[in-house]
């Protein structure tokens, strides 16, 4: 039953990476590599919320945007600081839906 589970979980995380992926080959089909109109605006002010934020400004974030779809990566300290940042690009107006790859710090314990 163990294997059961853990293999269903599997195929749901591999699921979930494919329509991520499909999201990003989307907007890439539509737009090109230069990306859709109002992308960069997106990305900005995306990255200027999270900037502005006192929790998050000094960890190491990364935004890209493609298709109004905002893709997060980078490093964070706690399970808080990376919802807060999904919910803080999330508020932006304009962006469809949010990707966040942000990961939690490995300390090497």
């Amino acid at each position: 039953m163990r294997a059961t589970a853990v293999s269903r979980l599997l195929a749901l995380a591999v699921a979930a990476l494919l329509l991520d992926g499909c999201a990003s080959y989307s907007a890439w089909r539509t737009c090109g590599w230069r990306g859709c109109p109002g992308d960069a605006q997106l990305t900005s002010a995306v990255r200027a919320e999270l900037q502005g934020h006192a929790d998050l400004a000094a960890n190491p974030l990364y935004v890209h945007t493609s298709g109004a779809v905002v893709f997060l990566s980078g490093q964070v300290a706690t399970d808080l600081q990376r919802e807060t940042a999904a919910d803080l690009a999330r508020a932006v107006p304009g962006v469809r839906r949010v990707q966040n790859d942000i990961a939690l710090e490995y300390d090497g314990r």
